[in-house]
């Protein structure tokens, strides 16, 4: 089946509708969702009953690279600084260093064990070299796996930021590959200028996109989150125009804006959570459609070897090394060994040498599709089970509410207390959003004159008027006090 104009909406949606029905149950059998959703795309394509016939590259491509946009930043918006800091160094360290090694290794193994020349070989380890940041993202948060310690936003931090380093680390192997005349060192001051662009590029734009959320006033609450995606895109072609890497200024922009007080906040969140998600089935499903399993037979032998190595030998190399400096149990290194998923990024990473039209690109995209699959099979339906032999999981009931959770939650199970703001209290007559509220407690309501008006971000606080605040723990209200009656 040809996909037209007339049956794109329908076929798409059938398949949008399919997935989240079986997504559903699909952890009942252990089974990842993500792999579900690529699993539906390759039955609906051209080797699969559907008959559905989608060899786009170019097309694939772009939508991963659009899906990668709203993942990352979903993923940026969601993280904690206040958890994120105390392990600042070491999710960068697992995000450069640790990506590095892992490539240089895996792209090693593979040049012994296939007839790949050095740096086909190294960029087929630079592809599937960073943890996927939409596996990891929605493996974790769909089982609520509670983790001790910092051992969760480490693992959240390190896959939400190390896909830029792979990304440029592909791009560069791959103009060795397609220009066998320029050495090694010529692709340094192209990284350097990737990274630290795209780093100054994320805080700017942050900064600057704060600035815009909280100052403009627009008329519909709905238009806030129209408002960050244009952002977030801007942020993104901007970089990449200016010479940095986009995806690391995205990632960067939506950390620093996930942890300021803005305007509409719950609404932006809850609308890229959603979006997140669908651009995970959308990017599975296209990946799926894309590939053809008949290929993939050829080469489930050396795609299987190459997996095994990475997950049991290249992967666990990166992470020992890179955190050889930092002091952290042994069965913590060996846990983010383990949760070195492969997802879609290493597909959407493979599609490269496809449209640049490099020798042996058929064959790189199928190991990469075989080896992201093993791996999302493998490590993603053993998440639960090796945090529980390497003890560093928590009963779910231990799961603290992070600031995020305690905004996005409905009926959150917290602290409540109503505050009585006097005319001696510094927040009267000051916005919400310029309080500068403690990040562990949220204003559910403000009783005024015998009503009660649900607070926003542009809401004055007057005298006389009473605060229902929600928080996480009673100790959180030392703050809040602080925070409302301080001159």
């Amino acid at each position: 089946m040809n996909l037209t104009i007339e049956n794109i909406l329908l076929i798409g949606s059938l398949l949008l509708l399919v997935s989240i029905f079986a997504g559903k149950t699909s952890y009942k059998f252990g089974v990842p969702t993500l792999l579900l959703f690529l699993g539906i795309g390759m039955l609906a394509g051209s080797d699969g009953i559907g008959g559905i016939r989608f060899n786009d590259p170019k097309l694939a491509q772009f939508i991963g690279i659009v899906s990668l946009n709203f993942i990352l930043f979903s993923g940026g918006l969601d993280t904690n600084w206040t958890a994120v800091k105390p392990i600042l160094r070491e999710g960068i360290a697992l995000s450069t260093i640790g990506v590095l090694i892992t490539a240089v290794s895996l792209g090693t193994f593979v040049w012994f064990v296939t007839n790949f020349t050095i740096y086909e070989s190294l960029l087929l380890g630079s592809i599937v070299s960073s943890t996927d940041a939409a596996a990891v993202f929605s493996i974790l948060r769909s089982k609520s796996l509670a983790l001790k310690t910092n051992l969760r936003p480490t693992l959240e931090l390190e896959s939400g930021s190390n896909d830029p380093m792979a990304y440029v680390l592909t791009i560069a192997f791959l103009t060795l590959v397609i220009n066998q005349d320029k050495s090694f060192l010529s692709i340094i001051p192209f990284f350097l200028q990737q990274m630290i662009v795209g780093g100054i590029a994320g805080i700017a734009f942050g900064i600057t996109s704060k600035y815009i959320i909280n100052k403009i006033k627009l008329d519909f609450e709905g238009l806030y989150s129209v408002l960050v995606i244009a952002l977030m895109f801007i942020t993104f072609s901007a970089t990449n125009f200016l010479g940095g890497n986009g995806f690391l200024a995205i990632y960067i922009c939506a950390v620093y804006l996930g942890n300021q007080n803005l305007i509409h906040k719950k609404t932006i969140l809850k609308m890229f959570d959603g979006l997140a998600w669908l651009m995970q089935i959308v990017l599975f499903l296209t990946l799926g459609l894309l590939v053809f399993p008949s290929q993939i037979i050829p080469y489930m032998g050396i795609g299987l070897l190459i997996s095994i190595f990475l997950i049991l030998v290249a992967r666990p190399i990166g992470v020992f090394i890179s955190l050889l400096f930092f002091k952290m149990k042994l069965k913590r290194r060996f846990y983010i060994s383990w949760v070195g998923l492969r997802g879609a990024v290493p597909i959407v990473f493979a599609t490269y040498p496809l449209l640049a039209g490099i020798d042996k690109a058929n064959m790189i995209f199928n190991i990469v599709f075989f080896i992201s699959v093993t791996s999302i099979l493998i490590q993603g339906t053993t998440l639960s089970i090796v945090a529980k032999w390497l003890n560093v999981g928590l009963p779910e009931t231990q799961k603290e509410l992070t600031p995020t959770d305690l905004l996005m939650a409905e009926n959150p199970k917290a602290e409540m207390k109503e505050l009585l703001i006097t005319s001696d209290c510094f927040a009267v007559g000051k916005k919400i959003v310029a309080l500068n509220f403690p990040k562990n407690a949220i204003i559910a309501m403000i009783k005024r004159d015998g009503t009660y008006i649900i607070p926003k971000g542009l809401t004055k606080i007057e005298t006389q008027d009473t605060l229902i605040v929600l928080a996480d723990r009673p100790e959180a209200f030392d703050e809040v006090y602080k925070t409302l009656k301080n001159k």
